[in-house]
């Protein structure tokens, strides 16, 4: 389910997500701003330089999210990505109050962000996703040491590009989980998105933080291989393929009867 704030220029992707499965209901509409827009460029070492026009975006900070929960019948887990900085603290702090289990994954916002923000934004989190250097950064913003972060989240889960993802939880040992290899990069766009997807889409199907992580890192293959962030194809045997030669038989049988693409 989406929750976000668009511009009427939303319609065609609109009926493109909902093609696809996606509750757009939860959508707010503006009546007078643009869809954001990211524009990226990229260099031949994949190092990016971007500019944003954050437009309707600014007005998520109107969304609640009880309205939503009464509507489907309650929320099993909240993403709060990369959005309005007071839409963010909006969600999280409703989320706390309300109980709801939410996902962290401040990504770009970290950049703007003080300590202050960062550790309210983080705080009681189910999940906190970032990539090292946004762990890094967290750490240095917040004066937390990386033992303070994870005592404060359920689960942190840190990427590390072609070295793969960690995986922390208070009590076990870390799961670290290498990268599928034999991959050719050729566009970082949109690949920490795609890995946050596999993992929670695997969290969701019931298995476990091991599987989850090799579920996102293959999936974040097809996008890091692919030029632009949505224009990959996923099919049921290639996609077994990969997590087969990547991790093993045992993988591949624990995912093929969750798969629901062809």
């Amino acid at each position: 389910m989406l929750v976000g704030s668009v511009g009427e220029d939303f319609s065609n992707y609109r009926s493109w997500l909902e093609r696809n499965g996606v509750d757009c209901e939860s959508v707010r509409v503006s009546e007078t701003k643009h869809t954001a827009r990211f524009i990226c460029t990229t260099d031949s070492a994949h190092a990016q330089i971007a500019s944003f026009y954050a437009g309707a975006m600014s007005e998520a900070r109107e969304i609640e999210l009880r309205p939503i929960a009464d509507r489907v019948g309650g929320l099993d887990l909240v993403v709060i990505s990369p959005n309005d900085p007071d839409a963010m603290l909006r969600h999280t702090r409703e989320c706390r109050s309300r109980g709801f289990a939410f996902a962290a994954d401040p990504s770009q916002q970290l950049a703007w962000s003080d300590g202050d923000t960062i550790r309210e934004l983080i705080d009681g989190a189910t999940y906190l996703f970032s990539n090292d250097y946004e762990a890094a950064l967290i750490e240095r913003k917040t004066g937390w040491t990386a033992a303070d972060v994870q005592s404060r989240v359920g689960v942190r889960v840190v990427t590390h590009g072609s070295s793969g993802a960690v995986v922390e939880r208070d009590g076990a040992e870390s799961v670290k989980v290498r990268a599928v290899p034999g991959i050719k990069a050729v566009d970082p766009t949109g690949v920490g998105d795609a890995f946050r997807a596999g993992f929670l889409g695997a969290v969701a199907w019931g298995l476990g933080d091991e599987r989850a992580a090799q579920v996102g890192c293959v999936l974040a293959s097809y996008v890091v291989e692919t030029v632009g962030p949505q224009e990959y194809t996923v099919g049921q045997s290639g996609f077994l393929d990969r997590v087969e030669a990547a991790y093993g038989a045992e993988a591949a049988a624990e995912v093929q009867p969750l798969l629901t693409c062809r």
